[in-house]
């Protein structure tokens, strides 16, 4: 078994089905090294299971599960892209945008939901550069929303 995927196995954690593009533009896009992964919204089981605002309907912690919830869809998205995790070498950057109330200032902890999984799966490889922020709205009332480059 692959190192990456026991370490999955180990955390309890089944990758969701990738999920799909919904407008025109692609999933991933690969070029040399890199993988551009496109957006990720707060999905499980093809549903939203995080919507609202932080600060009004959505709480910091139910705002970090919302992440990690997109980080999963992303590490979904990068297993299709390149057919094993085993080729990520490592997550070079993590943009993280919380939905949330005008003023709110905790977007980096909202985040690390997303970058806590990456480190966890990865290890040092996993650890990255990164924009945590708060935005008034995001597609579908999506929580939270990240996009990623990972080298692979």
């Amino acid at each position: 078994m692959d190192i990456v995927e026991k370490r999955l196995q180990d955390l309890g954690i089944e990758l969701p089905k990738p999920p799909t593009a919904v407008a025109n533009y692609l999933p991933y896009v690969k070029t040399g090294d890199l993988l551009y992964v496109s957006g990720t919204l707060a999905m499980k089981a093809g549903e939203m299971s995080h919507t609202g605002k932080v600060g009004e309907t959505q709480s910091v912690e139910s705002g970090y599960e919302a992440a990690r919830n997109c980080a999963l869809n992303t590490l979904s998205i990068v297993k299709d892209a390149i057919g094993s995790l085993e080729g990520v070498v490592r997550c070079v950057f993590l943009g993280g945008y919380v939905n949330a109330i005008e003023g709110f200032a905790e977007s980096p902890l909202v985040i690390n939901g997303a970058s806590d999984l990456f480190v966890e799966i990865f290890g040092e490889a996993g650890r990255h550069s990164r924009a945590a922020v708060a935005v008034s709205g995001l597609p579908k009332n999506s929580t939270v929303e990240i996009q990623c480059v990972f080298e692979v």
